[in-house]
Order: structure tokens, then sequence, then C-alpha cells
């Protein structure tokens, strides 16, 4: 799996096609739901933090924010590693 939320997308996928498994035991069964749950409960935390950024750059858009003019530098996590310039 890589970093990106297309990513994260296909992988949920991807678990709901092995929860769909006809074939699966029981057992196999409720340790695919116990993996779900965990899955389930990263990938929200990842969707807010994704939110988050998207609302801070959407608030630093609309403020005007521009790294030549303003003081300060925009976390790197919020640029996705790139900057400004």
């Amino acid at each position: 799996m890589k970093n990106t939320l297309t990513d994260l997308n296909n992988y949920l996928f991807e678990q709901l096609e092995r929860l769909n498994d006809d074939e699966l035991t029981p057992e196999e069964l409720d340790r695919e739901l116990q993996k779900t749950d965990s899955i389930v409960k990263i990938s929200e935390k990842i969707i807010e933090n994704g939110e988050l950024a998207f609302k801070t750059m959407k608030h630093l858009d609309e403020y005007g924010y521009h790294p030549d003019k303003n003081v300060g530098a925009i976390p790197p996590m919020l640029t996705a590693g790139g900057d400004w310039k």
C-alpha cells in the first residue's frame, strides 16, 4: 500500500472483497471482521487528517497567503513536501 487517498480507497475495496468471500470459514470471517474494524478506524483518522489539511490550504488561499509575503512557513505535511514558490 502506498500513501495516497486513492490507494486507501483501493485497499478498502480489497478488504470488502475479502469479506464477501463465500469460502471463508467462520473463524476466518471473524478474523477478517476484526481486521476490517481496525482498517476502518485507521482510515477514518487518515481521512480526517486529509480534511484538516484541505481546510487549512483553503483557508490560506482564501486569505491570500503566499510564503514570499508572509512570515512563517507552511508545515511540509500541508504542501505534500513541496513549496509554494
